[in-house]
């Protein structure tokens, strides 16, 4: 059952084949160690930082961030190709741009794909190795202008429901508004990166976790995430963060969280949903 996995890793196309442009989502956090990686990698990259407007003054911070992806995903319905949406805190791997696309890119219905993912979700699994599923979080994640198109809609969604001032996991309302609109949602094999941000207080005020790392990578990191830096163990503090976000992974495959039970049974492909799921963690590298 691994070669559906290696099939879908080797014979698709990079991920610079199918996507040159880069957004990187941020507000005044340092961007020039992101963007350098990405032109390196031979990406177009651009920041959109948001503006801090009066009209803002007592918005939550996860309304200001929707805000900002808005703006986003207006320049991708305007200029009409796919791109990469980041935000300043990712970290992405070394080679990001040689990895292969998560989904086949002659299809018609893509909605996004995610390219780091947290609590994951899978609901399907095609020949070829494409995982289509749930993601929240919107750290890395590419989106075709179809997407983009339904996506800008969700801002208003938010306005008037719970309203600016209030929190919302907007993200992880993403799937469902896609899907509804017939678009799928695909998920990576492996993480393109880390969300190396620090613990959000607003998520933990929400009873949500304060902070969330990638399960597993497809390899090292460019460079050393903002949580593991200025501490007098760094390496340490890094591996620390690292190890618990595998422990976590492994945990919710075991638990039935990643793939779960009801999936498994109502599909005729188990093999190949199970080869998918457990091929993923079985690597060195944390």
């Amino acid at each position: 059952m691994m070669v559906t996995v290696t099939q879908a890793t080797s014979q698709s196309n990079s991920l610079i084949d199918y996507v040159k442009q880069v957004f990187i989502i941020a507000y005044k956090e340092p961007t020039e160690a992101l963007e350098s990686c990405f032109r390196e990698e031979g990406f177009n990259c651009e920041v959109l930082r948001q503006k801090h407007l009066e009209e803002y003054k007592g918005y939550s911070n996860s309304y200001l961030c929707l805000l900002n992806h808005c703006q986003a995903w207006q320049r991708i319905i305007q200029e009409n190709k796919p791109t990469l949406i980041i935000e300043a805190d990712f970290v992405p791997v070394v080679g990001i741009s040689q990895l292969p696309l998560p989904f086949n890119p002659s299809k018609k219905d893509v909605g996004i794909a995610w390219l780091y993912t947290c609590a994951p979700q899978v609901y399907y699994v095609s020949p070829e190795g494409f995982a289509t599923g749930f993601s929240t979080s919107a750290v890395a994640y590419i989106v075709t202008p179809e997407a983009a198109k339904v996506l800008i809609t969700l801002e208003e969604k938010i306005r008037q429901n719970p309203g600016p001032k209030s929190y919302s996991s907007w993200d992880s309302t993403i799937d469902n508004l896609l899907r509804e609109q017939k678009l799928k949602n695909y998920l990576p094999f492996r993480c393109y990166g880390e969300h190396g941000g620090l613990p959000n207080l607003e998520h933990y005020r929400n009873n949500l976790s304060k902070s969330h790392r990638a399960d597993v990578l497809y390899g090292s990191l460019a460079f050393l995430p903002i949580y593991a830096q200025g501490k007098n163990s760094t390496w340490l503090a890094f591996w620390w963060e690292r190890l618990q976000a595998r422990i976590k992974g492994i945990g919710r495959l075991l638990a039935g969280k990643y793939l779960r039970l009801a999936t498994l049974r109502r599909n005729n492909y188990s093999c190949r949903f199970l080869s998918f799921a457990i091929f993923r963690h079985l690597t060195w590298r944390l």
